[in-house]
């Protein structure tokens, strides 16, 4: 029986929003879709291993920046061709998206997805301008389906006329909510970094990177502190500002109130310990990390470049402008403190009711793919979602 599969084009894998959804999905999927992954990284990444071991292949390739577009549009035709059975290609590489719809509609692969995750790119050279606009052309003369977390993302990378096109939708970021829900928590990472029970942690996951505005979280712990000694901290990821961060957090003598934690895969406990979440970031496509926190209860302050798709309106999640200054950021976590816990059945029927259970996101998924599993169980609540 010919087996299917779907080839997800990413520039890794390693943890990061998109990345961490895509394996949300394919541990729920794997025994129904293969999922094979090119990947742009050719160090091994964060969740390569694991991939192998759900039965999903992982080919690195050359970027289509180092090798250019004729050579990337080739070596992605040879893979496509060479197994010969992908129902479908997604991609998920922001402008090069267009390179991947394009290698697959050569080949003849009847499903090419652009999937859109972010609202800003940094380059701003007229080369890349120039190369921003062909590629464009391809996403939209080759795609036979938009996906996006966000309709910011979507308008971000296909453009505003696509967001009425039929053949648009967003896609949720899926999580595992029950886990994040049932999860009742410890203290182990209290006690390990010396936290108390009665000290105000605050928490962060994300990528050391411009994006993620970790300069203004620490500025504004440092005002925290000045306030109330016993504000805390973790940062969780890694990324090329790690040592910058990592110096800055010295420089302010705030070693003792921010904790530098790396990667973790423990997210769902630990987001039980903390008492609010900030993400401060100047650009997002939606940020499935806030869906983990109010999952977990977690009340969450974001900078308003979070997409208001990131709200489920449980009163956890509040959005404030960077411009707004650290003083007003600091008496906003003051009142946020305040605010009583949500309770637990009303969270999961939100995230049912807003179409995360894996049934109506796999719904979602086999219609697009064209995959029809035995029984037909998904299609009539892919009918109802899309």
């Amino acid at each position: 029986m010919k087996r299917n599969k779907v080839l997800h084009i990413v520039g890794g894998m390693d943890v990061g929003g998109t990345e961490t959804m895509l394996m949300n999905l394919y541990r729920k999927v794997y025994k129904e879709i293969q999922f094979d992954f090119v990947s742009y990284y050719h160090k091994e990444g964060y969740y390569d291993e694991e991939i192998r071991k759900l039965g999903g292949r992982i080919i690195k390739l050359d970027p289509p920046s180092e090798v250019g577009v004729i050579k990337s549009v080739i070596n992605l035709m040879k893979i496509i061709k060479n197994d010969d059975e992908y129902s479908a290609v997604h991609a998920h590489t922001l402008f090069n998206c267009g390179v991947g719809v394009l290698a697959a509609k050569l080949v003849g692969v009847k499903v090419r997805i652009s999937h859109a995750h972010t609202t800003k790119d940094c380059s701003k050279s007229l080369i890349k301008r120039l190369y921003i606009s062909i590629m464009k052309g391809l996403i939209k003369g080759f795609s036979t389906n938009f996906l996006s977390c966000s309709d910011a993302a979507g308008k971000y990378l296909f453009g505003y006329s696509t967001l009425k096109d039929d053949r648009y939708c967003k896609l949720p970021n899926y999580i595992d909510y029950e886990r994040f829900i049932n999860n009742e928590g410890s203290s182990y990472i209290r006690k390990k970094l010396g936290i108390n029970n009665d000290d105000i942690l605050i928490g962060n996951v994300g990528r050391f990177i411009h994006a993620k505005n970790h300069n203004f979280l620490i500025n504004l712990m440092s005002n925290l502190v000045r306030i109330n000694p016993k504000f805390k901290c973790i940062l969780i990821g890694d990324g090329d500002l790690y040592r910058d961060i990592e110096e800055k957090i010295k420089k302010l003598n705030l070693e003792n109130n921010i904790h530098l934690l790396g990667i973790r895969d423990d997210v769902n406990n630990i987001l039980k310990e903390i008492d609010l979440f900030i993400l401060p970031s100047t650009y997002e496509g939606l940020g499935l990390v806030l869906l983990e926190a109010q999952a977990s209860g977690v009340p969450c302050l974001t900078s308003t470049a979070i997409q208001p798709e990131a709200d489920l309106h449980l009163d956890l999640l509040k959005r404030l402008n960077l411009e707004a200054g650290i003083e007003i950021w600091s008496n906003t976590v003051m009142k946020m403190l305040e605010q009583s816990k949500v309770d637990k059945m009303l969270i999961k029927r939100t995230f049912e009711f807003q179409g995360y259970r894996i049934e109506d996101v796999k719904g979602k998924l086999y219609k697009l793919y064209g995959i029809e599993l035995e029984g037909n169980k998904y299609e009539k609540c892919a009918n109802s979602i899309l």
